[in-house]
């Protein structure tokens, strides 16, 4: 990530896995950072807290998520609304555990009131759709919610439709709330622009409906390269990828220019984050030409294998595409 590619400042996430099992516990995210600080001679990574308030008795949850607060500076709160078990950030569902509330109440209290919140890549789970991300928002304005995936679940983004999947879900949350460009919600490409880069229009729909709901100040940047390896190939494809005049045109997209690619790949981070980001990379200048970082993409390539590996590696995802 940071010697292979020209990243600069990393983010550490969780994934949704509780107790010993978990091999991203906020005691391997440390050891994570303070290894990068040994390699970099600084600190540029950062780390986010793994929130579970739908496991156990949620007093325990709550003291939990104190306790680590107290003891880690993290950057956000992650949570996983689908995934052990299920719940809304909202509550709006009476079907399921009332914990959504409580749990943004607890972020607000540790002093960290960023949510990172999976939402989408979920094989049609429920509880991933962002339905509750536009209320939620609204509820809590001093809040920041940051959509890791944007709503994407996988092939077929199109112009934006009212009734639509994917992305659109995302869109019309916040639309209806009444929440738009410069709001407190961020729309993540992690994985999802991996997704969709080798597809133009599709890529071009994902990018352009963002930009015009969230505007090219509240997109960031993303790659969930714990999984693919060095991000390059994407970086590459992101600063080379434009929007077309004709879709411009025929679809009301803005333009993906110099300046918004410049926000969308670190400076909307930054200023989210408050912080200010080394000015070279993790290698010396003559690391870097003998390294000489590759465009090309080091994983899989095509659709099935990208999938077959994403299944492989995220095997809680299983159960949730099982009729």
């Amino acid at each position: 990530m940071l010697g292979g590619s020209d990243t600069v400042v990393a983010v550490i996430s969780a994934i949704p896995v509780v107790g010993d099992a978990d091999p991203l516990s906020i005691e391997a995210m440390e050891r994570g950072r303070s290894l990068a600080a040994e390699l970099c001679g600084d600190d540029r990574v950062l780390i986010q807290g793994h929130a579970v308030p739908d496991v156990g008795p949620l007093d325990a949850a709550v003291a939990s998520m104190a306790e680590v607060a107290a003891a880690h500076d993290l950057s956000a709160w992650k949570v996983y609304t689908h995934a052990p078990n299920g719940f809304f950030l909202d509550d709006h569902d009476r079907a399921a555990p009332a914990v959504g509330v409580p749990f943004l109440a607890t972020v607000r209290a540790t002093g960290v009131p960023v949510v990172a919140v999976h939402k989408g890549l979920s094989g049609g789970n429920r509880f991933a759709s962002p339905v509750d991300i536009g209320p939620a928002a609204a509820a809590n304005p001093d809040l920041s919610f940051l959509v890791y995936h944007s709503g994407y679940e996988g092939g077929g983004e199109g112009p934006y439709d009212p009734a639509g999947a994917g992305v659109d879900r995302l869109v019309r949350s916040v639309g209806e709330a009444g929440i738009g460009p410069g709001g407190n919600v961020y729309a993540e490409l992690g994985s999802t622009w991996r997704n969709v880069m080798g597809n133009p229009d599709e890529a071009a729909h994902v990018l352009g409906k963002l930009l015009v709901a969230f505007g090219p100040e509240r997109v960031l940047w993303g790659t969930d390269s714990i999984w693919y390896g060095s991000p390059q190939d994407q970086i590459a494809a992101f600063r080379t990828f434009e929007i077309t005049p004709a879709f411009q045109e025929r679809f009301g997209y803005p333009a993906l220019t110099p300046e918004s690619k410049r926000r969308i790949l670190g400076q909307n981070a930054i200023e989210l984050f408050g912080i200010t980001p080394p000015a070279t990379g993790c290698a010396t200048p003559a690391e870097q030409a003998a390294r000489r970082p590759t465009n090309r993409t080091l994983g899989p390539v095509s659709r099935r294998d990208i999938v077959a590996t994403f299944l492989r590696e995220h095997p809680w995802m299983g159960p949730a595409r099982r009729p």
